[in-house]
């Protein structure tokens, strides 16, 4: 059984973002086939999502870039779970790929916000 503190932290996280944040999507590339080959088929979710700007204190430019930014997005309603790969559109067309994934799963069955480290696409 679920915990409720974690059902109301998601639903207080998915009220933020959906007020502050904008829609986007992402995009999971399908890797081709083994055997006949050719590319891999992008397939795009919907998502909402609040990127952020990294504090200047864990921007060490190896692991954290100036340019990342900490991607907030709402786990209500998501039919995939955002890892590492995936590549994050935001609502002005800016593509980010991540390169990190928390989940926030305290309990191993809420998922309450992703936070992941997004890194423009250039």
């Amino acid at each position: 059984m679920t915990d409720p503190l974690f059902t109301r932290l998601q639903a207080t996280a998915q009220r933020l973002i959906t007020k502050y944040g904008q829609p986007g999507k992402i995009r999971r590339v399908t890797p081709p086939d083994p055997v006949t080959g050719g590319d891999g088929t992008p397939t795009n979710y919907d998502c909402r999502l609040f990127p952020a700007n990294y504090d200047r204190r864990y921007v060490d430019g190896t692991n954290v870039l100036a340019s990342d930014k900490q991607l907030y997005i709402g786990s209500i309603g998501m039919v995939v779970s955002p890892k590492v790969g995936d590549l994050v559109i935001g609502a002005d067309g800016t593509e980010y790929h991540i390169v990190h994934d928390d989940p926030n799963n305290y309990d191993g069955q809420v998922n309450v916000v992703f936070i992941c480290q997004g890194r423009t696409a250039t």
